[in-house]
């Protein structure tokens, strides 16, 4: 216990020198405040040097930070659109949107757009600088999305919107507008997606269908938890291979050709429409065997009376368990027109009560051990089975044959979000659409990367700071302990030895009592209990232990029983 105890006062005075070695440039008044221990970031290392990144249209299809209130409103548009397949109260898009800090502000002068309205319909959009043309070279789109209120259901993905007429107008921005990848992750409830969306446009008829990438093999639920901001990346191939990353780890991959549902090219044959099963198509393997016949002492019942049992001999035959009470009365407000004619109500009858039991007696049922269950004829091969049947295949009259869909995704022009959302606060943030990934990673450095380092850094426990220190600095340990660990050893140990000694047997127990109080010592003629001789000091415990039960004696009081009022039951009152 002492080589504990000094353990714990090293520790203690090891954390204060630490301490006062990280903050060893401000004034030390001697004062210690002992508080919770947090992780805490020195305002030097809270203070990381941001600029926003230049958005060079050379490298970026589109580039947004939304650090310039002024360039956000001559490029961003909120939709003045009316959804048209819903009541007309909550049709209009409506949401709001602002340009703010995160309401975690990590970087000075970092503002995102926020939308701030939850159970309402939102949409805005930008158009690209320059629209993004399927051909040799990739699309890498990403962005942050900080969850700042939590998300339980909705939305927080992008639409890259496709090219055409109906995206020249973005204040008509809504639900229908043609998009042709849309990307990013959605939640409801236990359903965690990350969506990576193509619509594919069938090159024999111009059909347009969605194609939904594989699940990852992992669920990303934490994105949807912590209330930080985490980064998403796309990146199509030339060669129509995908990857898709959250904050710079691969969580998904693929092939358009082989990991999309439904797959871009449909089948070579498909079952004649017109082909149907003939009614006297036999599809069963097996039959009850016609010649089998149920066994003539088959049919027993599953229960029988207990032939082991007999009635008890105190059963009182002639009384009912449950009689009507004969000290009841009819309350006087009763009204037999509304409450129907009064009966009294029921009560065990206290005959019962030391009887084995009232009324009628039955013999208790057992399971029959003869009991074989429903007897049912025992299969046999069908004679007449022709097997599953399957309707025929004929030629697929819209096969398509699409070996580079790559090269014929829809070209974008257009970036928008729309979303329907329960949670509010949802930033965006750092939106970028290029044809190099080397452009992504160099402004998720300049963006992205700061965060997090910030945030880890603030998530540093104690203990990683500690050992931090002493890998680097092993000689404050031994600094430690010479200087002033063994001095405090040495004069705790010497305290703990020079306890005084135990006084034997001063009263019948060293526990703590209820009655134990402390008192000033006053003056008194009277000997102190520890200068009585032995016959003084049993007399005076006999003294004590009849003072003791006296007390006892007077605390006891008895306990009356209080009879429960007789409950008052009604009938149902007439209609």
């Amino acid at each position: 216990m002492k080589f504990k105890l000094s353990l714990v006062v090293l520790l203690i005075l090891s954390i204060n020198l630490v301490k006062c070695d990280e903050n060893d440039d401000e004034f030390d008044d001697g004062v210690t405040v002992e508080e919770e221990v947090e992780p805490v970031v020195s305002q030097k290392e809270e203070k990381i040097e941001y600029q926003s990144p230049y958005p060079d249209n050379s490298k970026f299809h589109l580039a947004e930070h939304f650090d310039d209130l002024k360039r956000f409103e001559e490029k961003w548009i909120k939709s003045q659109a009316k959804k048209d397949d819903i009541a007309e109260e909550i049709a209009k898009y409506d949401g709001i949107w602002n340009l703010e800090s995160p309401t975690r502000n990590i970087l000075e002068n970092d503002l995102g757009l926020v939308l701030k309205s939850k159970a309402k319909h939102a949409a805005i959009s930008s158009r690209l600088n320059k629209p993004f043309k399927f051909g040799s070279k990739p699309l890498v789109v990403q962005y942050e999305v900080t969850l700042q209120d939590g998300q339980e259901c909705g939305g927080s993905y992008i639409k890259l919107l496709s090219s055409g007429s109906d995206t020249t107008d973005l204040k008509s921005f809504n639900d229908k507008t043609p998009y042709t990848i849309m990307f990013g992750p959605d939640k409801c409830g236990n359903d965690v997606k990350l969506h990576f969306i193509l619509r594919h446009v069938n090159p024999k008829n111009g059909t347009i269908e969605e194609k939904h990438s594989k699940k990852p093999k992992d669920r990303i639920e934490e994105p949807f938890k912590d209330k930080q901001p985490h980064l998403y990346k796309l990146i199509i191939n030339p060669d129509n291979t995908y990857k898709i990353f959250v904050d710079h780890i691969a969580v998904n991959e693929g092939h358009l050709l082989r990991d999309l549902n439904p797959p871009i090219n449909p089948p070579k044959e498909i079952d004649d429409p017109k082909d149907f099963k003939p009614e006297s198509w036999d599809e069963r393997e097996k039959i009850p065997d016609p010649t089998a016949v149920k066994p003539e002492n088959w049919d027993v019942p599953p229960q029988i009376v207990d032939p082991n049992s007999s009635k008890p001999e105190n059963w009182l035959d002639d009384e009912e368990d449950m009689i009507p009470d004969t000290t009841a009365e009819k309350p006087n407000d009763w009204d037999v027109e509304l409450d129907g004619i009064w009966e009294p109500p029921m009560i065990k009858n206290p005959l019962c009560e030391n009887a084995a039991g009232c009324g009628k007696w039955e013999p208790p049922m057992i399971a029959n051990p003869e009991y074989k269950g429903k007897w049912r004829a025992p299969l046999i091969d069908n004679p007449n089975y022709q097997g599953k049947w399957s309707p025929k295949k004929i030629v697929n009259p819209d096969f398509f044959e699409d070996n580079d869909p790559f090269s014929r995704i829809t070209t974008i022009s257009a970036v928008g979000i729309e979303l329907w959302s329960m949670s509010s606060d949802i930033l965006f943030d750092n939106i970028v659409i290029t044809d190099d990934e080397s452009h992504a990673t160099d402004w998720a450095e300049k963006t992205y990367d700061l965060k997090r380092k910030h945030l880890d850094k603030q998530a540093e426990t104690f203990v990683q700071k500690m050992k931090k220190i002493v890998n680097e600095s092993p000689w404050i340990v031994a600094l430690l302990v010479v200087v002033i660990g063994l001095p405090v050893s040495i004069i705790l140990y010497m305290l703990c030895s020079s306890s005084p000694k135990k006084i034997e047997n001063p009263k019948k127990t060293d526990e703590m009592t209820a009655d134990d109080t402390y008192e000033e010592p006053q003056a008194t003629d009277k000997k102190s209990k520890f200068d009585l001789n032995e016959p003084e000091m049993e007399q005076l415990e006999v003294n004590e232990d009849v003072q003791e039960e006296n007390v006892e004696q007077e605390q006891e009081e008895p306990v009356e029983e209080v009879k429960a009022e007789p409950t008052r039951k009604r009938k149902p009152r007439k209609e």
